[in-house]
């Protein structure tokens, strides 16, 4: 039985020593890399503020990142609506859409994707602009196909990306079924609501336009080494990451020397085996044998990995190690129906 396709989702981090425009080049070589590997797609995330993350732009990096390839699919995981006019969001993928047919994603996410002064200075209102979301989103939508008639999004009528709603909570799984689109759900850092979003999302599921069935992916994060040992060596600086950005001590990724010789408290050590309890760590078997059992229970369509390493040659080898377990990639076909 075949196996379902994997994704790749992106931060285009940056690493100590390093530099934003060094990890806008990564993420452009990992795409590549996916690319030649056979992995479906290529999502990066929208975040501010975080002296970790270069992503901030997605449109912008995904113009680019489309490109300089030619068949992996490129898109956003995700644009935070609440962050930005519907309009424009319509008219930036239209314009790639227009530019790149058939091959980009827009990812929607209501989440602010920083704080509240950034998201502030991004809205120009003290709102948060959240509980707008689902007409927001419809908005959006009408845009593509012909719901809103005035103002015109230009590009936007004909230029359907490929759309769907990522997700960490019921809200975001049920407005997806009800919407009959494809969802995203963040596994890798709300995994204790994985099972009943994904039970919501099925059970609310209406087909639409441009799905016929739910249609699932899951994001997980992984690290992939030759032995299990280098794999935890490597993924190091990840945990030490998510820790520091728990306490708001923002700054770039680690090293793994810096990992390593962090002096972890017994309850900083406690909430590090938390956030990492559903990460995917390990050799080729270890990482099959979890990619496995994460597929077996949640029942996902597709697979998104994201692995935030400190060196780009360590997350490009973790990608063909995790290709290479899957029995090879291959590009699979479209969830969508039009």
């Amino acid at each position: 039985m075949a196996r379902p396709p994997l994704s790749v989702l992106d931060l285009a981090t940056v690493a100590e020593g390093s530099t934003p425009a060094q990890a806008l080049a990564e993420t452009t070589e990992l795409a590549r890399h996916a690319e030649r590997l056979g992995y479906h797609r290529l999502w990066v995330a929208e975040h501010h503020g975080m002296p970790a993350v270069a992503s901030s732009a997605p449109a912008v990096l995904i113009a680019h990142l489309a490109a300089a390839t030619a068949t992996v699919r490129v898109g956003s995981g995700g644009v935070m609506l609440p962050n930005h006019a519907p309009l424009v969001v319509a008219e930036q993928f239209g314009t790639l859409e227009a530019l790149h047919p058939g091959r980009i994603d827009l990812g929607i996410g209501r989440a602010p994707g920083t704080d509240h002064h950034t998201a502030r200075a991004l809205r120009r209102t003290g709102g948060l602009g959240a509980e707008h979301f689902p007409e927001d989103l419809i908005e959006l939508i009408g845009y593509f196909t012909g719901g809103v008639e005035r103002p015109r999004a230009m590009p936007g009528l004909g230029y359907l990306p490929e759309l769907w709603l990522l997700g960490s909570s019921l809200f975001s799984a049920e407005l997806a079924g009800h919407l009959g689109l494809p969802f995203s759900f963040a596994h890798h850092f709300s995994p204790g609501a994985t099972e009943p979003a994904l039970a919501r999302y099925r059970e609310s599921f209406r087909p639409s336009s441009v799905l016929d069935a739910p249609y699932v992916m899951v994001a997980i994060a992984v690290v992939c080494a030759p032995s299990a040992q280098e794999a935890r060596w490597v993924a190091g600086p990840s945990a030490l990451s998510s820790l520091m950005l728990r306490a708001n001590r923002l700054a770039p990724l680690p090293s793994p020397e810096t990992a390593a010789a962090y002096p972890y408290t017994p309850e900083e050590r406690a909430v590090v085996d938390q956030i990492t309890a559903t990460h995917v760590v390990g050799d080729p078997d270890d990482v099959r044998a979890g990619l496995d059992s994460l597929l077996a229970w949640t029942e996902a369509d597709e697979l998104m990995v994201t692995t935030r390493v400190h060196s780009l040659e360590d997350r490009l080898r973790s990608f063909a190690l995790v290709a290479g377990a899957w029995d090879g990639l291959r590009p699979p076909g479209s969830p969508m129906t039009c």
